[in-house]
């Protein structure tokens, strides 16, 4: 048996297929996996992301804790609430983790990291906080909630006290604020628009039962895989892990080397970033009739050989689609090995869908 969020038991009772992800029973979908997903990009949708987890870090010396571990910088962090997306890395540069931090106050940031990696993350950000004097928080009494799409904001914000749902409706994008006792976040889960809503535990059944009622579809991990690779957006593990650094993630935007901050991993992503990294990811586009999963051989002519890291068929767009780590002269065309036979794909730039819209001639 694996860890269960607050939400576990509704899932059952609503009929969730149960799967393990990372350690947790998680819900894979509750009926229908692209019924979820098209929910998702033409009205709202609602996940359980309360296995991931939610780091309070406090203390004069905060700032400077997180601009030694992380490849963004803090710096641009100067309006309180306002979110930054970024890797933590390891000496050799590469990723343990992506994560989102948030300047709350100049002694309070709150940062979420993913649920397979909490506990070496926590171990990691730990081990480093002594010496700034930090105090780490891992906050296991709160759940978390991800409402997603077009209607979604609209929606979530009835569950809100008047004067709360407007605030939480003002609300800039990677943006979060307390509202009472809910922290509200426009962060973008799945890339489409939306709320993602941390909360005490017990209100999590409730909140979860008044979206439904408000006719928010329960969602999946399989419709949040699809919509995430939709939207071009990294899975750790699948696109980034320990054995790869930022610029052959589609993550070298993610690092600051501007000035002369030390951040962990800098040393050895300095002469990548002078001499440009070998590998790249990419988006491919299958042109035959197939499905791209990942670890299937990439051949691009003349060039070399890559791997597909993620890929799916994609509910929107209504054909294959994958993200590929593949040598940094890729362009054009490539053939994928499905099953011993070689396929077309073409290479794009990701995202594949941008607010339900395809971005893909």
């Amino acid at each position: 048996m694996g860890r269960r969020t607050p939400l576990f038991k509704l899932h059952q009772e609503l009929n969730a297929r149960i799967v393990d992800f990372g350690g947790w029973d998680m819900p894979v979908q509750y009926s229908s996996q692209i019924g979820e997903h098209h929910a998702v990009r033409r009205a709202a949708g609602v996940f359980d992301v309360s296995h991931m987890c939610v780091v309070d870090l406090r203390g004069a010396r905060v700032r400077a804790l997180l601009a030694h571990l992380l490849a963004n910088d803090v710096a641009k962090l100067t309006t309180p609430g306002k979110a930054l997306y970024s890797c933590m890395l390891k000496e050799s540069g590469g990723v343990l983790d992506d994560l989102i931090v948030y300047y709350l106050e100049e002694s309070f940031f709150r940062a979420v990291v993913n649920a397979g990696t909490r506990d070496k993350d926590l171990a990691w950000i730990r081990a480093h906080a002594d010496a700034f004097g930090v105090e780490v928080s891992e906050r296991s009494d709160l759940a978390m909630l991800a409402v997603q799409g077009p209607e979604a904001r609209a929606k979530a914000a009835q569950l809100l006290p008047p004067a709360h749902s407007g605030e939480a409706l003002l609300l800039d994008a990677f943006v979060g604020r307390q509202l009472g006792p809910w922290f509200v976040a426009r962060t973008g889960y799945t890339g489409e628009d939306g709320f993602e809503i941390m909360m005490p535990a017990a209100d999590a059944v409730p909140a979860w039962k008044g979206l439904n009622s408000l006719g928010v579809a329960s969602c999946g991990l399989g419709a949040r895989d699809t919509l995430r690779l939709e939207a071009g957006m990294n899975l750790y593990g699948n696109d980034m892990d320990e054995s790869t650094q930022p610029f052959e993630s589609g993550l070298g935007w993610t690092v600051a080397l501007k000035g002369e901050r030390d951040f962990v991993g800098r040393r050895a992503l300095e002469p990548i970033a002078r001499a440009g990294s070998p590998r790249k990811l990419v988006g491919l586009v299958l042109e035959d009739r197939g499905v791209l999963r990942s670890h299937q051989k990439v051949s691009v002519p003349a060039v070399g050989e890559g791997e597909i890291t993620s890929g799916t068929f994609s509910p929107t767009l209504e054909r294959s689609i994958a993200l590929a780590r593949v040598p940094a002269a890729t362009a054009g065309a490539v053939q994928v090995d499905i099953r011993g036979k070689l396929l077309n794909a073409r290479v794009v730039s990701p995202p594949f869908v941008r607010f339900g819209r395809s971005l893909i001639a």
